[in-house]
Formats: structure tokens, sequence, C-alpha cells
């Protein structure tokens, strides 16, 4: 059987504005009214977050407050293992987005409380940027004094109901628990580095289209035919004359360095993605990156020549005849001083 076509996604693909790229994913984006969740790239494209510990990040942003999201609640809500979800819960503690604290109610109980932060850098640069005198803790309870000025963080708790609390006469308050010890995971987890830069950095210029050192009339004729003759082999590498006279430097700078014609045509057109929607584009960056150093004389081939040290011969004493290092024949050290010593001594 064929497979099913999904003709309202074909016909939503059709209406997309503009040219539509040649791989890669495509986005048809509707906007949604209701039943919606709000996720950052910060977590949906976090380089330390393991797939499913994104996934679980989203599952447990989107449900209400209140929900249970202990191991066991979340294993019998969804498909994944007790092991699966104890591990993505852990990623999650350790980059600051889930923190779990045992909190002691008034009536004594003590709950396992779950909050949940969908943007914990923001949350901590806007402390530092509050108290910068004070030390960035990586990880505590999120009542501070500042909390007005704070992005609200829901807590989505999964505590035990509470029973009704008998009357009493006078409650006695009960502390707030000491904020719990950060875990060396969490103080050793790397801050979020982006990636990729902003959508409003500027973008580096591109190189230039190679030039030849003189454009000669015999490069000129062969750059001008090579490129006019592409759609030969490539139709969807058709050329307007005006692009082929802007392209015939770069070609003719490919000859001067020896590159052979069908060398040049084979570079263009071979491996080229399906269409090739601005073929001026792509032959130009082509010209323009790939093109190859020039090729190496007989000079630079040559290996330079190897120095050697002048090495002093060895000669043969004419007295006691034993070999020494001399440049010329004669006596050697000892014979030369006892030589010496009888001239003196007559």
């Amino acid at each position: 059987m064929d497979t099913p076509q999904n003709t309202a996604l074909t016909r939503a693909l059709t209406e997309l504005p503009g040219p539509l790229p040649a791989r890669g994913v495509i986005h048809i984006a509707i906007r949604h009214t209701d039943r919606f969740t709000v996720v950052g790239n910060d977590l949906a494209q976090h380089p330390g977050l393991s797939t499913t510990a994104v996934g679980f990040a989203v599952r447990i942003q989107s449900l209400p407050q209140g929900t249970e999201v202990g191991i066991k609640a979340l294993a019998a809500r969804f498909p994944e293992g007790e092991k699966l979800i104890a591990a993505a819960l852990r990623e999650l503690e350790a980059h600051g987005y889930l923190q779990r604290a045992r909190t002691r109610l008034p009536n004594g109980r003590i709950v396992t409380r779950t909050v949940f932060c969908n943007h914990p850098t923001a949350l901590l640069r806007h402390r530092v940027a509050a108290a910068p005198h004070q030390p960035l803790p990586t990880a505590g309870p999120i009542t501070t004094p500042t909390q007005a000025s704070e992005p609200t963080v829901k807590p989505e708790a999964s505590a035990e109901p509470e029973p009704e609390p008998q009357p009493t006469p006078d409650p006695v308050a009960t502390p707030d628990p000491p904020a719990p010890r950060a875990t060396p995971a969490q103080a050793s987890a790397p801050p979020f580095v982006r990636l990729l830069p902003p959508p409003t950095a500027p973008k580096p210029p591109r190189p230039p289209l190679p030039r030849p050192r003189e454009l000669t009339p015999e490069l000129e004729r062969i750059s001008t035919a090579l490129l006019s003759g592409l759609r030969r082999h490539a139709p969807q590498f058709t050329l307007s004359e005006e692009h082929v006279r802007e392209l015939v430097p770069g070609v003719a700078a490919w000859l001067e360095r020896d590159a052979h014609p069908d060398t040049i045509r084979h570079t263009l057109t071979t491996n080229a993605p399906e269409p090739v929607n601005y073929p001026y584009q792509f032959v130009k960056h082509r010209l323009t990156v790939l093109l190859p150093p020039p090729l190496p004389g007989a000079h630079d081939l040559t290996p330079p020549p190897a120095r050697r040290n002048p090495v002093t011969p060895f000669q043969t004493c004419d007295g006691c005849e034993r070999a020494f290092r001399a440049p010329t024949p004669g006596h050697c050290r000892d014979c030369r001083t006892e030589d010496e010593q009888q001239a003196t001594a007559a």
C-alpha cells in the first residue's frame, strides 16, 4: 500500500512566503490560542542537557501547579522507566532547572517540595544585579528579600494532602527550614554558554572574488567559454551574460594557477544541491573558497643544500708515527713540545 499523504500539510507548505530551503527542516508555525506552554531556546537547545532531560523539563513545565512530579508519579504518567526519569531529574537539578527540598509543614509533617524554574540563568543574573556584594548560591530557597522584583517561580508541589488542622489556641510559628547546601554537581555545573551567535550579530564580510595578476585576452576568452558552457553539463548552471562577465576574473585566476578547464568545470558542478536556486552565488562561492594555491616551481621543489662542517683530516706524525688531526702533515703536539724543550735547553 502507498504511504498516506497529509494533504493539509502539503497545502500549508505551498502557502509559505519566500523561497524554501533546499535541505533541512521547514517550519510551519501556527499560533496557539489555548493549551500551550512557552519554552525558551535556552532549555530547548541547552548543550549540557540530554534530549530526555529536555523532554521531561517541557512536560513538567506544562503541568498545572500542584501536580505531583516525583519519580513514581512521572513513571505512572509517562512510558519512560524510573531509572531514566531519575537520571533526567538529576540533570535538571544539576543545571538549576529543578530543586527538590524536604520541608516541614506547620503540623509537623515532612514533605518533599519540588520547584521548577523555566529560565534559571535569568534568575541568577537578576540576583547578581540586585545584590552584587552577596555571594551567589547555586541552589537555595526561592523566597528572597528581592522577591517582588524577581520573575515568578512556580512551585509545582508534590506534597501529600494536608489533613484538616485541629483548633489550637495559639499556633506556634515554626522557623523556615535552613537552605539546603549545593551538591557537588550543582556547584560545578557550568553556566549556560550560547554556542550560536544571536540573530542580530553582524555577519563577517564575504571574501572577494579572486582576480588574476593580468587578465589577458586569452584568459578572458577561455573563462567566458567555460562559464557559458556550464549549462551543457548541468542545466541548472545557466548564467546570464552579466553574471558571466562578473565571474570571468575568478575563472581566470584559476587558469593562471595552471588549473585545467575540466578540473574547474568539475569543481563547480559536482555535489551541487538540488535544485541550485542561485547559480551565480553558488559559482562565485566555489571560485572564491576552493581556489587552489599556485603550483610550486622547480626552485621550490629543490631541497636546500646540506650544510656540512669542515672535518680536519688525520695526519701521521713524522717523529713518533702517531695519528693526529691537523690540516697539514708534521709533528704531533707531544713531539712539538719535546722539540721546543730541547731547543730551550740548548
